[in-house]
């Protein structure tokens, strides 16, 4: 059972209280079903697939007792769906970096925000949630593998929460509780006799202190902390993967199971069935150690004497392949469209259209708006801890029928700006920084063409008014 931040606050101030609370609370989170979720999600994340690694091959004696098959291939193939789904969801959205209408604003959140945002985003995916706590000038992310929230059990709001972390079960365990008020560490490495057993102990590393801490530096005294305050609220902001709270490894695992299973299955049987089995007719007073040295003898000289009337045959076998590949190919297929994962073999092969193109990407334009609009939460929440009164919005990265679109620019290029069209171009040929240089060659091409021009006569063309000579004759005989 999951401690909350009501349990939190019930403890008081007492030291060995809080301890023994930030403890226990460690130890909960470690049996949730959310961490163990998370534990196994990230082994598939490291292509560490749990039920092929742990997949053992058994045999069965007469007497029906299990024992593990030693003997057989047992290929462990982990294939690498899990990660390929979350990057590609997390990139599509998150791969440009984030856009604010204040320039100054990622300067405000610390040089590393894209980087900082693209990892908690990846570890929301694959844990359920991540954490970003704003330490100041910057993001630190945490995942669900090393903090253990306490939401109010009244609002289910994040009030509290502790990160914990240890190298080896027999290195020390350190702990940090981040409260509203300050965070304070604890470190369990003291050991102590009870009832003749060694047991482990905490103890405070440091007593609670503010999150903004004011120092003051002199020769005499050094560094001294003389002043300090908190944020507005708690400054741990969650991000979840979706509207379910839970990671996308949850429906998904059993299909890359059974991918996994079945490819392994074949590769093993395809590794028995390599091996070239031999009969011998009319040889029944042959025994082992016969059969052994006929068969030495065959490999070395690769010639079989026979007596007569015996005979010597080879044979192989061919293991099923149709059913096989088709039962593979369907599961692909079917994690594609469960995950609503961007297929690319689908549009790879020959000349796409834009709406070929855009129908292939819907899907996973469906699921990467509700992933945005949890980012989007997670962002605001970080702004308003911080301080910083903005908007972030996102540009994804599509691919696209680069012909087809430039074409498109072009018939419409008298209808829109010279800026715009350049700035659409090198976007789809991924130099946008390139701008500014294009635009400023475009405008000395314009100047030069300018100069080249011949220059516009100033005298004015003499008006002819004179009549044609036939007509002036003609006037003069009428006189």
């Amino acid at each position: 059972m999951s401690l909350y931040y009501q349990d939190l606050l019930a403890v008081g101030e007492n030291e060995a209280e809080r301890i023994a609370f930030v403890h226990r609370a460690i130890l909960d989170h470690k049996a949730s079903d959310e961490y163990r979720t998370a534990v196994i999600a990230n082994d598939y994340a490291k292509q560490r697939n749990t039920t092929i690694v742990t997949y053992q091959k058994v045999l069965y004696t007469l007497s029906g007792q299990e024992v593990p098959d030693n003997f057989s291939a047992n290929y462990k193939l982990c294939s690498n769906f899990f990660h390929r789904f979350i990057t590609q969801v997390n990139q599509y959205l998150l791969g440009n970096g984030v856009t604010f209408n204040d320039d100054n604003t990622k300067d405000k959140l610390g040089d590393d925000i894209d980087y900082n945002i693209q990892d908690a985003g990846y570890d929301a995916l694959e844990d359920g949630v991540s954490f970003g706590f704003w330490n100041l000038d910057h993001i630190d992310i945490f995942n669900l593998r090393e903090f253990a929230p306490l939401y109010d059990e009244e609002d289910g709001a994040l009030k509290a929460g502790i990160r914990f972390w240890q190298i080896e079960d027999n290195k020390p365990l350190r702990a940090t509780l981040y409260e509203i008020d300050g965070y304070t560490e604890y470190i369990w490495n003291k050991r102590v006799k009870r009832d003749g057993k060694d047991e482990i102990v905490g103890q405070v590393m440091h007593e609670k202190r503010t999150y903004k801490l004011t120092i003051k530096s002199s020769q005499a005294d050094g560094d001294e902390i003389y002043d300090g305050e908190n944020y507005p609220t708690f400054p741990i902001v969650p991000l979840y993967a979706n509207k379910h709270k839970q990671s996308e490894i949850v429906g998904l695992r059993e299909n890359i199971d059974a991918y996994d299973l079945i490819k392994s299955g074949y590769a093993n049987d395809l590794d028995d069935a390599s091996q070239i089995y031999w009969t011998i007719s009319n040889a029944g007073g042959m025994d082992d150690i016969d059969l052994k040295q006929f068969l030495d003898r065959l490999k070395t000289v690769k010639v079989a004497q026979v007596d007569d009337g015996q005979q010597v045959q080879s044979h192989t076998t061919e293991p099923p392949y149709g059913g096989r590949e088709a039962i593979l190919e369907r599961l692909r297929s079917d994690m594609y469209d469960d995950f609503m994962a961007l297929d690319t073999k689908a549009i790879a092969g020959g000349a796409v259209t834009a709406t070929q193109i855009q129908a292939a990407y819907e899907p996973l334009n469906q699921k990467t708006d509700s992933f945005e609009y949890e980012v989007t939460k997670f962002i605001k929440g970080i702004l308003a801890v911080a301080g910083i009164d903005d908007v972030p919005s996102f540009t994804r990265s599509m691919i696209v029928n680069k012909n087809e679109e430039i074409s498109l620019i072009t018939q419409s290029a008298m209808y829109l700006s010279e800026e715009y069209v350049v700035e659409k171009v090198l976007t789809l040929f991924g130099d946008q920084d390139q701008y500014d240089e294009v635009m400023a060659q475009r405008q000395e091409a314009a100047m030069k063409a300018a100069e080249m021009m011949p220059a516009q006569s100033e005298e004015e063309p003499e008006e002819e008014n004179e009549e044609p000579e036939g007509e002036e004759l003609e006037n003069i005989e009428n006189v």
